[in-house]
This record gives structure tokens, C-alpha cells and sequence, in this order.
């Protein structure tokens, strides 16, 4: 474990939250997301929709007991990295061990044998899968859980776009120019890309001195008592087009499941993604019955919602119903921005109820 952790004036942690390229992020508005709640009196948190799990992080700074939540495996394995890892770190002989592969005989080769002109690389494809074999062969959990999140991070790093939602592989080798995307960052090498993200990782890594936890759970399967609840569920825009986080990133919850990942593969698609899983966050005729059932769930706890002024259901819907349950509901408005993949202006939205 590392020492005693270095605190500032104000007697938060000394730490800063790793480089992300994940879609929907919140890391740019954290600090204007805290500003908002910081009047509210809070003790407990769920990061019900953690993705990043930049909000839980800063609740984890401000000395909170957090817990953060994603239905998604490899996002619960970045929040067990992050969020309930109180201190753990890799060292130099952690990474050298992990990076050795001279005592590989015979391994399982399951992407170089299944992902061959997708995503990587044939070279690139058998380093994963002889990483992935160390990292599982690892006993400490969290010590696993940050190698899982140096990964993650270097295999998003090293696509087109930073996703995994099409066949292009040749987009890094083609001879033209670009308007999107760095070859430089694309063609160097795996290696590279997970040390840089180990050491942020371990940067990252703190005691709170609190309890902290990570799930990979429906957020209204959880215990709903928690003084705070942050929700920042999967948009759909008011075209009616949703966010498939699970299509986005579908090769890094393989990653997680790697002894089973050949049995969820749906080989009719191009890209060799995971089975479809259905989801009421990115059907428009299902969201609104949704949200209804997260905010009844939540019924005793404060909650702080991000949205965007385009989502559907919309914020006079969402307030509304908050202020039908005799909650005192007040709406924050950030500067308008452009999002990724998106040609339209927005806002990024907190509703506060309390």
C-alpha cells in the first residue's frame, strides 16, 4: 500500500483523475458539477451510471463513503481500480512480470484467432492475449483491477475514433489525410500505451479513508438508501437516437470475460460484437418507464442528475415528475458545447432535487 496520502490546504487528496477518451465523460464538468452540489449535506454517494467514474473520484477526493455502479463489466473493473482500490499501486517488478512473456508456451490466442482485420494488428493481437493472460494470472484484485484499466485505456487509445462500433483497422494504414484521429498515437506500440496508463493509475490511486465500493449491477437492483445518488444515464437525443455504450465498447468487456467471450460474440456482425443486450436507457418508447422506476428507487435520497437539453424524456418532464414527489427541484445550466460525434449546440444539465 502506498503512505500516508498527500493532502492540499483544504485537506483534499492530493491525487488527479487519469486521462480518459471515453465517450460521454463528465470529466470536463466536474468541477462545475461539484460547485453545484457542494451546499447539499451529503455523506454517502452511489455513482449509479459510473462509466469513468470521474464523479465518484470526486466524491472519493471530498473524503465521501462512495459507491460506484455500471452494468457494465469492464466500467465496474475501472471503478474497482479507481473508486474501491484504497491505496494499491504497481510497482516496477509487477509490470515487469506482466510484461514478460518468455514463458509462454502454449496460451490461449483467442483474439489473434477471432479479431484478425478488425481492430489490431496480428502482432498486436497476440501481445493482448498474452497481457491478458498475466493480468489474470494475478492475485492481487486490485493490483488486476489497474492493469485491467491500463488496458482498457491503451486499447481505446490505439482505435479510430477511440470505439469499437466498426470494422476499421484500415483507417490507420490508409495514405490520406485526416481530419480525425493521431496514426502517431494509433501505430505506437501497446506497451507504451499501458505503462503510460499504469502510472496514471497509480497516481490515481488513494485511501479515503472511507468506505468505498464498486458494482456491476441494474442501478434500481441496488439498496436504495444513500444520502446522494449522482445519475447520469446513457442519452437519447431528441431525434430519438440513443447512446449503445455496450456497442461502443463491447471488445473490452470481452477482455473481462475472456473464458466465455466466444460464446456472446454475434458472428453475424462485421466486427465480431457482443450479443445485442436490451436496454430501456437507449429505446425512446422505454426511457421515460425508466427514469420513473430509477426515481421512485431512489425516492429517499437527494439526487443529482445530469442531462443534456436535448435528452429524451425532457427536463420539464424530469422536473416535473421530481417536484410531483414534494421535492424542492432547482435546474443548472452549463455554457453550451458541442459533442463528440454530434453536429449539434447543447447544454449540459443538473437537475438537484432534494
Amino acid at each position: 500500500m502506498n503512505g500516508k496520502t498527500q493532502r492540499d490546504l483544504f485537506g483534499y487528496p492530493m491525487c488527479k483523475f487519469p486521462s480518459t477518451r471515453y465517450q460521454g465523460s463528465k470529466q470536463k464538468f466536474i468541477g462545475w458539477i461539484w460547485d453545484c452540489i457542494a451546499p447539499l449535506k451529503f455523506d454517502t454517494v452511489l455513482d449509479a451510471f459510473g462509466g469513468t467514474g470521474c464523479f465518484a473520484y470526486a466524491a472519493k477526493q471530498h473524503g465521501k463513503a462512495v459507491q460506484y455502479n455500471d452494468i457494465l463489466e469492464f466500467n465496474a473493473m475501472i471503478g474497482k481500480a479507481l473508486i474501491e482500490n484504497q491505496g494499491e499501486t504497481l510497482d516496477e517488478s509487477d509490470l515487469s512480470r506482466l510484461l514478460d512473456f518468455s514463458h509462454h508456451e502454449s496460451i490461449p490466442t483467442f483474439i489473434a484467432d477471432t479479431f484478425h482485420d478488425i481492430y489490431y494488428t496480428d502482432e498486436e493481437n497476440l501481445w493482448l492475449d498474452h497481457i491478458i493472460y498475466n493480468i489474470r494470472s494475478m492475485e492481487n484484485e486490485y493490483k488486476q483491477a489497474i492493469a485491467y484499466f491500463a488496458l482498457f485505456q491503451a486499447c481505446i487509445t490505439k482505435r479510430p475514433y477511440n470505439l469499437f462500433h466498426r470494422k476499421n483497422l484500415y483507417a490507420r494504414f490508409q495514405d490520406v489525410k485526416r481530419s480525425f484521429g493521431n496514426k502517431k498515437t494509433w501505430d505506437t506500440p501497446f506497451e507504451t500505451h499501458f505503462r503510460k496508463f499504469v502510472a496514471e493509475a497509480n497516481q490515481a490511486a488513494f485511501n479515503n479513508e472511507r468506505p468505498c465500493l464498486a458494482s456491476c449491477a441494474d442501478a434500481v437492483s441496488l439498496d436504495g438508501n444513500y444520502d446522494l445518488v449522482y445519475i447520469d444515464t446513457p442519452y437519447i437525443s431528441d431525434d430519438g437516437k440513443g447512446t449503445d455504450y455496450a456497442g461502443f465498447y463491447h471488445f473490452l468487456d470481452g477482455i473481462v470475460d475472456y473464458d466465455n467471450w466466444r460464446n456472446e460474440i454475434d458472428y453475424s456482425s462485421p466486427h465480431k460484437r457482443l450479443m445485442a443486450r436490451q436496454s430501456p436507457w437507449s429505446s425512446p418508447s422505454e426511457i421515460t418507464n425508466a427514469f420513473t422506476g430509477l426515481l421512485r428507487h431512489y425516492k429517499n435520497s437527494t439526487l443529482a442528475v445530469s442531462y443534456r437539453s436535448d435528452g429524451i424524456p425532457s427536463i420539464g418532464w424530469l422536473v416535473d415528475t421530481l417536484a410531483s414527489s414534494n421535492r424542492h427541484v432547482t435546474i443548472y445550466e452549463s455554457d453550451s458545447m458541442k459533442y463528440v460525434l454530434s453536429n449539434k449546440t447543447t447544454h449540459e444539465m443538473l437537475i438537484v432535487a432534494e
